[in-house]
């Protein structure tokens, strides 16, 4: 790379946005042919490389303060990891569709029950805290958390996990494709865990 786009990339890395669009604009053309063919056929109705990109980008905005330059050619990789990994994600979310949604596997009768089934998905647990203050703290702790996610996290996820609408239906509020609300809410999931951090572990014990 030139001593311009080294620079370029610096001024990125330092949280200049204007630089980072830039950045993102020099290597979108091989970005986008890495990821030409990765979707297989069955997920094409739902998935586009246009939607992989979308949301790599989004994350590349939100983490880029974590990238640092090694090599010629690192912030290219650095991309491709996160738009193959979003894909992934994606794709397992999307075959997950085909069994009971884990929500519908706890009842959901109470205030905050949505709150605790989205805390059973990030945790992999499958019961629910037997006592009220439990869930309350939950309730709390899953609003607190989304209330620090990006908007777009944070409303993809509002909308899905408690307000129970579907992808295609928030898709069509957003004016995205529903391939981009699949990768958004496991992206969104990612953050919830990180925000709650430890907290999990305890609410997962006292379920």
């Amino acid at each position: 790379m030139t001593a311009n786009y080294n620079l370029l990339l610096e001024r990125a890395v330092g949280g200049d946005d204007e630089a980072l669009s830039k950045t993102i604009l020099v290597n979108h053309a091989e970005l986008k042919s890495r990821l030409s063919g990765q979707i297989g056929r069955r997920y094409r109705a739902v998935l586009s490389v246009a939607d992989v990109l979308q949301v790599a980008y989004m994350e590349a905005f939100l983490r880029i303060g974590r990238f640092r330059p090694a090599r010629n050619g690192a912030f290219l990789s650095w991309l491709t990891r996160i738009a193959e990994h979003n894909l992934r994600n994606a794709i397992r979310d999307l075959n997950r569709q085909k069994r009971p949604p884990r929500r519908r596997q706890i009842s959901l009768l109470r205030d905050g029950d949505s709150h605790v089934a989205l805390l059973a998905s990030l945790t992999g647990s499958q019961s629910s805290p037997s006592h009220q203050a439990s869930r309350l703290e939950i309730k709390a702790a899953i609003e607190h958390a989304i209330g620090l996610l990006p908007p777009d996290y944070g409303r993809v996820v509002r909308s899905i996990d408690i307000e129970g609408k579907t992808a295609q239906q928030v898709a069509s509020e957003m004016g995205r494709s529903a391939g981009a609300i699949y990768m958004i809410k496991t992206r969104a999931h990612v953050r919830l865990a990180e925000i709650l951090g430890d907290s999990t572990r305890f609410f997962s014990r006292s379920a």
